[in-house]
């Protein structure tokens, strides 16, 4: 395992890390969580991301009772706040939100802190300034040692980094885009100047397009599969991802792997990227996810040019 900078900033993490969107709670009990979290550690995932959305805060609950098990310095911890109800004020990024949105998410962790908060969305009804001096007095403060954001524009970054700027606040550190081999406009192109100017981290998600990088919708979708019981996943050119992933997999074959080690190692490539997040609901999953590491020295120029042209 390789421990990469968060950008400019000083923490490292797992290259490969490990989050709890979708699974937890829904197909994943306390039981299994704890087996997968263990796992994970053993094999030097020391980075685990979670949401205050995800399964609506059970996530963050079960989560929280396995981190009980291991040492809070040798791990690294995200979450992430926008969705947090129903109420008026329990949604957004305003001042009120953030604050009690975090200390929400830390009670439900069973933390005093977190390493890494995230806006998890842009908030086009709070100006950004109140965001900025809300995430600041987090991180002033003890809750969280960074903040970031999350699927933000190029230009909604920039306004947080100068807003942060002309109010002498902290600036944030890092982002949360989606990555992988068929979703890769953010960070091959928006955010390459923020990479430049203000050395921005990226801890990326959905590297295996919702299981479609995988290789298990080739033939169709499995009735128990993710894209089954979350339908609005499905891609409106679903098929035609499909047709790409079918060549993907014999690629893959070419190079003695699985198509889900070759997208995640393909992932790893990118000099940007500092943690890939992965899921998963078995321990299957989870080893085949971290093979990819072995996977990345087979990425020849040859083969990531074939990659691109398949692509």
């Amino acid at each position: 395992m390789q421990y990469n900078k968060l950008g400019r900033a000083g923490i490292r993490l797992s290259e490969i890390s490990f989050g709890s969107w979708i699974t937890f709670s829904k197909q994943v009990d306390l039981s299994l969580a704890k087996t997968l979290m263990h796992t994970a550690f053993d094999n030097g995932i020391n980075f685990f991301d979670n949401a205050e959305s995800y399964a609506h805060g059970e996530a963050e609950i079960m989560m929280g009772k396995v981190l009980q098990e291991f040492r809070r310095e040798d791990l690294v911890i995200s979450t992430k706040l926008f969705w947090g109800g129903n109420g008026p004020n329990d949604t957004g990024l305003s001042r009120k939100h953030l604050i009690e949105g975090t200390k929400n998410s830390l009670k439900r962790l069973q933390l005093d802190y977190v390493d890494l908060l995230f806006c998890h969305r842009p908030d086009p009804n709070t100006p950004i300034d109140e965001t900025v001096l809300a995430m600041d007095y987090l991180v002033r403060h003890g809750f969280a040692f960074y903040w970031g954001t999350s699927e933000w524009s190029e230009s909604q970054i920039e306004a947080a980094y100068q807003t942060a700027e002309a109010l002498n606040c902290i600036k944030p550190t890092m982002e949360q885009p989606k990555y992988n081999l068929l979703f890769r406009e953010h960070l091959e192109k928006d955010y390459l100047r923020l990479f430049e100017k203000y050395g921005m981290g990226t801890t990326t998600w959905s590297p295996l397009a919702s299981g479609i990088l995988s290789g298990k919708y080739n033939h169709g979708i499995p009735i128990d599969s993710r894209l089954a019981k979350e339908g609005w996943l499905v891609p409106d050119n679903f098929m035609q991802l499909v047709e790409k992933t079918k060549q993907l997999e014999m690629l893959a074959q070419e190079i003695d792997c699985t198509l889900a080690q070759l997208s995640i190692a393909w992932c790893l490539k990118n000099p940007h990227v500092s943690s890939v997040i992965t899921g998963a609901t078995k321990i299957e999953q989870l080893k085949e996810n971290l093979g990819a590491i072995e996977i990345k020295s087979r990425l020849t120029p040859d083969i990531m040019k074939k990659i691109n042209t398949i692509v």
